[in-house]
């Protein structure tokens, strides 16, 4: 048994028995709040109530005017609220956990937040359409359907759920708590830190908390999905192995048959290579120089040339005889 800090590194022998979360009665009550509250910001905002005049306080506020000293750090830590980075560093911590364990579920779990995050929060911002801080062209109004795609705030949900997916994916209940802990404290900061640069309202990071914390607790909801796409993706795998057992391994030859090779001694004398005599199991008429293809006088059969290309055939010469011309004595004209 290994005890050294690489031992976690290497891949468990058999998948672990992880638990998959279920909609509890707690989980479905928090649903239903976070819901209820997702409605109302989305009404007081509509209305043009007092929480859109409360956006105009703060951003005439101007956070980052009040202390200027934040705003280098703050302008590296809102990236972990970027949707880019993010996905990109989580699918790595997800994808080595589904090598270790076994199972694809980390990954098609991220992939399905991601997915429902992008539809639901891109709808929500499209259709309404609110402009800016930054774009404001009337204090006190809402600054809906003008164009602009900043409701809710986009930086605060993806952090809520990119990070919040670690606590959910948690395999025991310790490390689900600090996992909780510490995407809470990134999600809550992602979204403040937007307030303070000017680049969302006050009502756009509520929203955003909201639409990401739907997502999380949502999420069962689309297990039996994330099972079957598990499944399907092992199937065709299995598949794709039992075709590369049954395929043949023999390789098969590029172009057409190769000549076969003439010794040395023939290739010098220019002569053909040297015929072996053929029985009669082959064909031929032993104790005779009548054989077909036979060279004269002797008896032999020349050994069947391959097929070659044109550029490799040997020159015809006249029928009865393959020596070259005039090699006979000229007799009777």
């Amino acid at each position: 048994m290994r005890t050294d800090i690489f031992a976690r590194l290497d891949r468990e022998p058999e998948p672990p028995k992880i638990e998959i979360p279920r909609m509890s009665r707690t989980r479905k009550a928090l649903f239903g709040g976070t819901l209820a509250f997702y409605l109302a910001i989305v009404v007081a905002v509509l209305v043009s109530s007092t929480l859109v005049i409360l956006d105009w306080k703060v951003m005439l506020f101007r956070p980052y005017q009040q202390w200027p000293e934040l705003h280098p750090f703050l302008d590296y830590f809102v990236v972990l609220g970027q949707r880019g980075p993010t996905a990109v560093m989580i699918a790595a911590w997800l994808g080595w956990r589904s090598w270790r364990q076994h199972t694809l579920r980390p990954l098609l779990a991220l992939g399905t937040a991601l997915l429902l995050l992008n539809v639901t929060v891109g709808a929500v911002k499209l259709g309404l359409g609110r402009l800016g801080p930054h774009y404001a062209t009337q204090i006190g109004s809402a600054e809906l359907f003008a164009g602009g795609d900043i409701f809710p705030s986009g930086h605060t949900a993806n952090a809520v759920v990119t990070w919040g997916i670690l606590a959910y994916l948690a395999t025991t209940p310790q490390a689900r708590r600090y996992l909780s802990v510490m995407s809470a404290v990134v999600a809550l900061g992602v979204g403040a830190t937007t307030v303070y640069l000017g680049t969302h309202w006050l009502s756009d990071v509520l929203l955003g908390w909201a639409a990401g914390l739907l997502i999380l607790l949502g999420l069962p909801l689309f297990e039996p999905l994330i099972g079957r796409a598990e499944l399907a993706v092992f199937a065709v795998r299995e598949r794709w192995r039992a075709r590369r057992r049954t395929t043949p391994s023999t390789p098969v030859a590029s172009g057409g048959p190769r000549p076969a090779p003439v010794p040395q001694e023939a290739s010098a004398l220019g002569d053909e290579p040297p015929c072996e005599p053929i029985g009669a199991g082959h064909g031929g008429h032993a104790g005779t120089g009548r054989t077909t293809g036979t060279v004269a006088g002797t008896g032999q059969l020349t050994q069947p040339r391959p097929h070659a290309v044109r550029s490799e055939r040997t020159p015809v010469t006249p029928a009865g005889s393959r020596r070259p011309g005039r090699s006979r004595p000229m007799t009777g004209g």
